[in-house]
């Protein structure tokens, strides 16, 4: 929150009182502060897990179930929808989160690191090689019919925890390790997705289909009819949504494919933005006292706006709206609603036994063997070349790294497991492996990597180009 004044201007809005306008930007300033460290999210998501631990292990855990499992719903007439609390955030917040996941995957392929083949080549051989060594490892150690449904748990690296971890390692951390990281998650996600939707949805009902093409066709004829207001692809969203979920595909894998077809071109651009914005300015600026009535100045500001909402894509602009309420608010509600494993004194049984043990050995090993071993084999044979500054000590951090999978991860076990005590023990494998390789990556970044001078090296991850929401 600035407090800069420009010249000629008074000092404070005409209601404001001065001793509760500074109460207030003194107890801004630290909030402003946490929300720009690109740790934030992360110690958010940390913060959120430990919560739920606590609760689902404290003298109140039975209100936590209850709490979750409250029920929530509309009512028209004779119709009536109701769903629980847990099923809110899993089925319907999370479906803004993968929209921004589909967005953020549609940019990089048309101007990010994926956007060629050659750049693309490494990450996208590390998230495959992170993807099928821990789903393989877990189906060695899990073979049977009550546990094998998790191989896909371990598959995924959760980007804010990721992050988070490689900014505490400051300036050790290249820029080129940042965006590695970045594209391999992107990568990792779009794999996610598609285990998602073959794997774990349901028996597909066409009539669901037909309804969620509907949705998706009215994307494509607002687009094609020049409909600029974001509020009212809400709609056709919407029954994109509800269509997925009546054909029995897991309704998130909506929200990804309405943020792959949102537009990422820009209409004005920066520089049309600029170019109107200084016409409709100046024409302020040269009107006499009196000549400019507010209607005229309400008209020529609306202008002014609509310029500044077109000089970005739709998806940029969706992305930086939706990433704030996405990393500090959606995220942490989920790992609120999913982390919270009842750790009983009593041994766990063979098969979940089995399934938490698969589960933190697919992440903690198999993530770190994928990862540096399929970069390692693109490299050797030529398929892709290792970006300047990167070594084998960075791709051994990169490894470490990937093997934190949270919230992916515990998503996935949320659809793999319909018996209680196998998703549990599935989640406690998570948390533990996560917890562990988080320590893993800390340890080896600050033994292997070195605070030699690196041009730039602890820039931000917005500064390298990259941005993310997960």
């Amino acid at each position: 929150m600035s407090t800069t004044t420009p010249p000629g201007q008074p000092a404070l809005p005409p209601e404001a009182w001065a001793p509760l306008l500074r109460l207030s930007r003194l107890a801004g300033r630290p909030l402003e502060r946490f929300l720009h460290i690109e740790a934030a999210s992360g110690i958010l998501l940390l913060v959120a897990a430990a919560i739920a631990l606590l609760w689902a292990n404290s003298p109140w855990a039975e209100s936590y179930a209850h709490f979750w499992h409250t029920p929530l719903g509309i009512r028209v007439g004779d119709f009536t929808f109701e769903r629980s609390l847990e099923w809110v955030v899993n089925d319907g917040l999370m479906a803004i989160f993968f929209f921004v996941v589909g967005m953020e995957i549609r940019r990089e392929v048309h101007q990010g690191e994926l956007s060629e083949l050659r750049r693309a080549a490494l990450p996208a051989a590390a998230a495959l090689g992170g993807m099928l060594v821990p789903a393989g490892l877990y189906l060695l150690l899990a073979n049977t019919p009550g546990t094998r449904s998790g191989w896909g748990v371990p598959m995924a690296t959760d980007i804010a925890f990721a992050v988070g971890i490689l900014t505490l390692l400051g300036s050790r951390v290249p820029p080129a390790l940042r965006v590695l990281l970045l594209a391999l998650a992107v990568i990792d996600d779009l794999g996610a997705i598609i285990v998602i939707a073959l794997f774990y949805s349901s028996g597909v009902a066409v009539t669901g289909l037909l309804v969620a093409a509907l949705g998706i066709v009215g994307v494509f004829a607002m687009q094609r009819f020049a409909v600029r207001s974001k509020w009212a692809y809400v709609v056709p969203a919407f029954v994109a949504w509800a269509g997925v979920y009546a054909a029995g595909i897991h309704p998130t894998i909506a929200g990804v494919i309405i943020g792959l077809i949102t537009p990422v071109r820009t209409w004005l651009g920066p520089e049309g933005f600029v170019t109107g914005a200084r016409t409709e300015l100046e024409h302020i600026a040269q009107a006499q006292p009196g000549e400019l009535s507010s209607h005229h100045l309400a008209e020529t500001l609306r202008r002014v706006d609509a310029a500044r909402r077109e000089a970005m894509s739709p998806s940029e602009s969706l992305i930086a709206t939706l990433h704030p309420w996405v990393a500090f608010g959606i995220m942490p509600v989920f790992a609120l609603a999913n982390a919270g494993v009842s750790i009983s004194s009593e041994p766990l049984d063979a098969a979940s036994w089995t399934v938490a043990l698969a589960t933190a050995i697919g992440l903690l090993v198999g993530k770190p063997l994928g990862v540096i071993g399929a970069c390692w084999l693109a490299l050797r044979l030529r398929l892709a070349t290792l970006p300047k500054g990167l070594g084998m000590r960075e791709l051994l951090v990169l490894g470490s790294t990937a093997g934190i999978g949270f919230t992916m991860a515990l998503f996935i076990a949320q659809l793999a497991f319909t018996e209680t005590k196998l998703l549990a023990a599935g989640k406690l494998g998570v948390l533990a492996a996560s917890g562990a390789a988080a320590v893993i990556a800390l340890v080896l970044g600050r033994w292997l990597l070195t605070t030699s001078a690196r041009p730039g090296a602890a820039r931000s991850v917005d500064e390298a180009e990259r941005s993310t929401a997960l």
